[in-house]
Order: structure tokens, then sequence, then C-alpha cells
């Protein structure tokens, strides 16, 4: 009976299930290269120096994406509270 009570709580998308919620940055990496892998598969003319390609573009990817979280994060932390306020 107590099971039952704790599965009516549970409502998809305003409660949502956070197991891996605070290891959810590591799969920025898997989905970056796979979708490096497939972009370069179809855009590539010959397969040569494909590997190197795809290591480049992941890392770019990785890289813009952190890049991009610490520019959103001093943006948020910094110039948010200059904002006037109605």
């Amino acid at each position: 009976m107590i099971a039952a009570a704790g599965l009516v709580a549970y409502v998809p998308f305003l409660t949502p299930i956070s197991v891996f919620h605070d290891w959810s940055f590591l799969l920025l990496v898997p989905l970056a290269f796979g979708i490096s892998v497939i972009y370069k598969a179809l855009r590539m003319q010959s397969l040569h120096g494909f590997w190197r390609q795809v290591t480049v573009m992941t890392t770019q990817v990785v890289v813009a994406m952190i890049a991009l979280t610490v520019a959103l994060t001093v943006f948020v932390i910094f110039v948010v509270p200059l904002l006037p306020v109605r």
C-alpha cells in the first residue's frame, strides 16, 4: 500500500526521475562523439583522416559547450543582478 501511494505522487514532466541528474553533463561526450561520427561519415568525400576529423569535431563541440556554460554562468551571476527591476 505504501508503494502505491508513492506512485500516485509521481507526475511525469512535473516531477522527473533524477537518477543521473548529477552526472548528466558526462553524457555530452558520447553525444558529441556520435553526432561527429555520423556527420563526418555523411559529409566527407573520402574516409582518409576520418577518425582525426571526428576527434577534432568532438573536441570542438565539447569545448564550445563548456565555453557557453561559463559565459551563461557569468552572465547570470554578474549581469542579471544589475538589470533594473520594475
